[in-house]
């Protein structure tokens, strides 16, 4: 491991000393940690390496929950009226919120942070909005790098909250040990092709703002989806997809949820399924990584670079096959692989 300092603007900072401030809780440490791991910065990708490295054996002791569902249907007040009950159970929790990001500027368009100003105020809270960019499904792409920073400061409940926009929600089911679908009241079915996918990997899912005028509705809807859940698949063995109803405004039933949260996590790990979960989310993330590392490879190099536009060109007027194009076109970056040691020599 390196100990090189990390640079960005305005600051420097030795590895040791950052992940000793991040070890020791210190939630400064842990924003500028996070930073890092988020840049795409060449030098900045070894440094959060190096980082991650140090700090790895520290994590995996959190109970990870992705959070999800439909802009308007109240995850943020939720997560603070539930964050604000773990808090008080003696927990430790760390928010990190996927914001919509603007298409041209790419400048995260919402704010968590003023949209859970009690639970931000909280010692014991780290909440850390991100862009969503292009990540599929709304989740940044270093969110699993945060999550582990978070265990390692210790934290031992971590929420990923995505934008949920209706696409593909796979990925914050494969990063987390629960995954929680937060529906309105009385939807309609105009939502249902949508909601489908997302619904079969759902472990928990919340009918939220059951309250007032609202109440009827949202027992209806809670029955609907019992009835319709006993169709699908179960995602977890042993464990049926409880459907609970609840207030985020008025705080009711927020602490049912925390119960079928722990019962939940606590089955999990009776059956060995919680280990092997994890195990295989790693191995995936792994080879996730190395194809992104791959196709950043294939982008950047001389060669790729100066003959791109001729293939895009190509493919753009239907003069070659988009599949021939990517054959050729990875040929040609293997062949510059296996000339580089020979041209070094």
């Amino acid at each position: 491991m390196s100990n090189a300092a990390i640079t960005g603007p305005g600051r420097s900072m030795n590895p040791d000393a950052l992940a000793q401030g991040v070890l020791s809780g210190q939630r400064r440490a842990l924003a500028r940690a996070i930073t890092l791991v988020e840049s795409q910065r060449r030098d900045h990708r070894f440094a959060a390496a190096d980082l991650l490295e140090r700090l790895a054996p520290h994590s995996g002791g959190s109970l990870r929950v992705g959070i999800s569902g439909v802009p308007g249907v109240g995850k943020s007040t939720f997560i603070e009226a539930l964050g604000n009950h773990l808090i008080d159970q003696g927990h430790r929790l760390a928010v990190l919120s996927v914001d919509p990001s603007s298409a041209i500027s790419g400048g995260s368009i919402l704010g968590d942070k003023t949209r859970m100003e009690t639970l931000s105020r909280r010692d014991q809270a780290f909440i850390r909005p991100s862009p969503a960019g292009r990540s599929l499904g709304g989740v940044a792409r270093r969110t699993q790098e945060s999550l582990l920073l978070c265990e390692a400061a210790g934290y031992d409940v971590v929420f990923v909250e995505t934008v949920g926009v209706g696409q593909s929600e796979t990925k914050v089911a494969d990063m987390t040990d629960m995954f929680v679908l937060m529906l309105l009241p009385g939807g309609g079915d105009e939502l249902q092709g949508i909601k489908r996918g997302i619904v079969e990997l759902a472990d928990l899912i919340l009918i939220n703002k059951a309250d007032g005028d609202l109440a009827a509705a949202a027992g209806r809807a809670a029955a609907d989806y019992r009835n319709a859940i006993r169709l699908l698949h179960p995602r977890s063995l042993g464990w049926h997809v409880q459907v609970l109803t609840c207030s985020s405004l008025r705080h009711e039933g927020i602490a049912q949820v925390w119960d079928i949260m722990q019962a939940y996590a606590e089955s999990r790990r009776e059956n060995g399924e919680f280990d092997s979960r994890r195990s295989a989310q790693a191995t995936a993330w792994m080879w996730s990584e190395t194809a992104d590392s791959l196709l950043t490879a294939l982008r950047t190099d001389p060669d790729i670079r100066r003959r791109l536009p001729e293939f895009e060109a190509a493919v753009a007027l239907g003069k070659l096959p988009p599949t021939l194009a990517a054959q050729r076109l990875l040929s040609q970056f293997l062949e510059g692989r296996r000339d580089a040691p020979a041209q070094q020599e």
